[in-house]
C-alpha cells in the first residue's frame, strides 16, 4: 500500500519537522497534495502538532512520522529501513535539519564543532548514502539542502556553524555531478533571515563571554542581530521558495530564498574577498584591524555621536536627556526576545 501511495504522488523527506522551517515545510507541501515523512528527534511529541496543522488523521499516509536523530548511527540507519517501508524511493529529501551556535573561535570548544559538523553534514551525508540506491532506481529525485547566509561566508561569533553550512554546500556540489546521470539534481537554498526557534531551541549553544575580550565585538553584534530579527519572516514565508525548489530539473541549482540572501549572493558574486570581509565587518559593527590593540574598547558609532553630542548640547539639556533615556529603557522591559 505505501509502494502505491508513493507511485500515485511524490513523497518528500523532510528532516527537522518539528520545527521552525521543517515545521512549515511538512504543512506547506501536505497542503500541496505531497506525501510527506517528517524526521525528528520525538515523533511522539511533533507529530500531533503535525497532523493538528495539517488536519490529518492518524492513519493518514500522506504524513508519516519517522524517529531521526543525526547524532545517533543506529537511529539513521533505522529511520532509512522505515522511509523505505513507509514509501519506498522519495521524491525529494530535504536535509534541514540544524542547531545554532553563538561564540567567537577562542570561545567553542571542539565537542561543538563536531556536534555542528555530525548534525549539518555528517548525519545527512549518512542518510543520503542509504537512500540513493532506491531513489538511483527509480531515476529521479532531488536532494535539498537548507544552508544559511553563514555558510555563503564564514561569519564572526558563529564560526562553527559557518563552517558546517559551507561544508554542506561543497558537498552538494559534488554529490549534484555524481547523480546527475541518474536523473537526480541537487538543489541548495541559502537561507534569510526568518523568525524560527533555533536560537531557543535547546540544541543551541551560547558561549559567548560577555565580560571576557571579545565583549565589544558581542555587544555591537548582538544590538544589530535583534534589531535584525525584528524585521525577520515568517517561516512560512521560506516555504515558496522550496515549492519552487522541488519543481528544478536541472541538475544543480543554488537560490536564495529572501531579499537579504538573494542580496548577499549577488554582492559574494560581484565584490572581491577583501570587499566582503569589510561589508561584514562594518554591518556588524565590528572595530577596523587593529582598534582592540593594548585593550582598547572602540566606542560604537550610537556611543561617537553622544561625546559630540555632549560636547556642543547644554550640561542640563544632556541631564534631561540621560534621565528621559533611562527611564524609557527600564520600561521597555530590557530589549526583544530573537527566535
Amino acid at each position: 500500500m505505501a509502494e502505491r501511495a508513493g507511485a500515485q504522488r511524490r513523497v518528500a523527506l523532510i528532516t527537522g519537522a518539528s520545527r521552525g522551517l521543517g515545521f512549515a515545510s511538512a504543512v506547506r507541501l501536505y497542503r500541496e497534495g505531497w506525501g510527506v515523512v517528517a524526521a525528528m528527534r520525538t515523533p511522539e511529541r511533533g507529530m500531533p502538532r503535525l497532523r493538528e496543522a495539517t488536519g490529518a488523521s492518524e492513519d493518514d499516509d500522506r504524513l508519516v512520522g519517522v524517529q531521526l536523530d543525526l547524532m545517533d548511527a543506529a537511529s539513521i540507519a533505522a529511520a532509512a529501513k522505515s522511509i523505505d517501508e513507509a514509501v519506498g524511493a522519495p521524491y525529494a529529501v530535504v536535509h534541514n535539519a540544524g542547531i545554532s551556535a553563538a561564540g567567537v573561535v577562542e570561545e567553542t570548544d571542539i565537542e561543538l564543532w563536531e556536534r555542528m559538523f555530525t548534525t549539518h553534514v555528517m548525519g545527512p551525508v549518512a542518510l543520503t548514502k542509504a537512500l540513493l540506491p532506491s531513489m538511483r532506481a527509480a531515476g529521479q529525485g532531488r536532494i535539498v539542502l537548507v544552508s544559511s547566509a553563514s555558510g555563503v561566508r564564514g561569519q564572526p561569533a558563529t564560526a562553527p556553524y559557518s563552517a558546517a553550512k559551507g561544508a554542506l554546500e561543497r558537498w552538494g556540489e559534488a554529490t549534484a555531478v555524481e547523480i546527475a546521470p541518474f536523473g537526480l539534481g541537487v538543489t541548495i537554498l541559502v537561507t534569510g533571515t526568518y523568525d524560527t526557534d533555533i536560537i531557543t531551541d535547546a540544541g543551541t549553544t551560547d558561549n559567548r563571554d560577555l565580560a571576557g575580550p571579545y565583549a565589544r565585538i558581542h555587544q555591537t553584534m548582538d544590538s544589530r542581530g535583534r534589531f535584525a530579527m525584528g524585521m525577520a519572516r515568517p517561516p512560512e514565508r521560506f516555504t515558496d521558495g522550496l515549492v519552487k525548489a522541488l519543481e528544478d530539473t536541472a541538475a544543480f541549482r543554488r537560490h536564495g530564498v529572501g531579499p537579504d540572501a538573494s542580496m548577499l549572493l549577488l554582492s559574494n558574486r560581484i565584490l572581491p574577498a577583501a570587499g566582503m570581509h569589510h561589508m561584514s565587518r562594518v554591518v556588524l559593527g565590528i572595530p577596523r584591524q587593529g582598534a582592540m590593540r593594548d585593550g582598547a574598547w572602540p566606542l560604537t558609532t550610537a556611543q561617537r555621536a553622544m561625546v559630540a553630542a555632549a560636547k556642543v548640547i547644554p550640561q542640563p539639556v544632556m541631564q534631561r536627556l540621560v534621565q528621559w533615556s533611562t527611564r524609557r529603557a527600564a520600561g521597555s522591559g530590557g530589549g526583544t526576545s530573537e527566535g
